[in-house]
């Protein structure tokens, strides 16, 4: 039996992955979340055995120090954090926070003898394009954001632990993943739901800031794919999609998929946050994935009957 620990397990990638991992008899999984953004309702399925919940904040040393040394887990999956450009920007103070998190999950990992710790790091990191791809190695990390500094930072506690004590990591960078489990606060969930309810479907500025959207099986394919192959160990990786789309271009689309009457209305820029253009260099994913990206219409579909399902 493999013992695998996930923190923010009731999230929307970490509930997926959790989703995921049960289907395997040979793994147990532990999840730890503190709910402040996670649900319940996304773990998995009650009459599935080999998984368990506790109520935990990383971020408190000795409420994860209880749960890691309860059991001797053989990886771990970090995944725990403030997350959403809007709600990071108005506590900054508590995304500052998760950097206390990150130590002491790599503390107690290599305490506890954790074969590999795969963190949780974010496109944030790059900041404002400077070219048209963002590269895992070439690509200068410039934002300025409390969350992308923690993020960075984290990294950064990656690399040294190993350096230090020969802790492997794994540095997954998510650009934009999106489905079923994601909350109604992010884009395209938030767009459905609009376009659902044919309420007018709000974007901010003109709407030509472009973005890419990676639909969660793909993310959930490349990092289990990662672990059980042993790739990618001490190395860090682009999850995302290279095709990129617009925000108008992306409500439209929507709007056409869900046969929806919303109309556009268009707000003020955020004042800080919302950068121009993302698009991620995905070699090293795509190599790993082996199948071709699930298209962001498919995606939408599947997300939109998800959602209506619940209607």
């Amino acid at each position: 039996m493999k013992n695998i620990l996930i923190t923010g397990g009731a999230g929307n990638i970490g509930g997926s992955l959790v989703r995921a991992l049960v289907k395997n008899g040979s793994y147990f999984v532990q999840i730890v979340d503190n709910l402040s953004t996670g649900k319940m309702d996304n773990l998995p399925d009650q009459n599935i055995g080999n998984w368990d919940f506790i109520q935990c904040d990383v971020n408190n040393n000795s409420e994860i120090s209880s749960v890691m040394r309860g059991v001797k887990f053989d990886v771990v999956f970090h995944y725990a954090a403030m997350v959403g450009v809007e709600r990071t920007q108005l506590n900054p103070l508590g995304v500052l926070k998760d950097i206390e998190g990150i130590k002491n999950i790599l503390n107690l990992s290599k305490e506890t003898n954790v074969k590999r710790v795969f963190y949780a790091s974010s496109s944030e990191v790059y900041g404002e394009a400077v070219s048209t791809y963002q590269h895992e190695i070439t690509t200068p990390l410039n934002s300025r954001l409390p969350y992308a500094i923690v993020k960075n930072v984290s990294e950064a506690f990656c690399r040294s632990y190993y350096q230090e004590y020969g802790l492997n990591y794994t540095i997954f960078r998510f650009f934009n993943t999106y489905g079923p489990l994601q909350s109604d606060d992010f884009v395209i969930t938030k767009f459905i739901n609009l376009a659902l309810q044919d309420s007018d479907i709000t974007i901010y500025g003109d709407g030509l800031q472009t973005r890419t959207f990676c639909f969660i099986d793909d993310n959930i394919d490349t990092t289990i794919k990662i672990m059980e192959d042993d790739l990618c160990i001490n190395d860090t990786i682009n999850i995302g999609s290279d095709l990129t789309v617009t925000m108008v271009e992306l409500a439209d689309m929507v709007i056409n998929i869900t046969n929806s009457n919303s109309t556009k209305v268009y707000l003020p820029p955020l004042e800080e946050g919302d950068m121009t253009r993302r698009q991620p260099y995905t070699g090293k994913m795509k190599k790993v994935l082996d199948r071709r990206l699930i298209t962001l219409e498919e995606g939408i579909v599947r997300t939109m009957d998800f959602i209506k399902a619940k209607l």
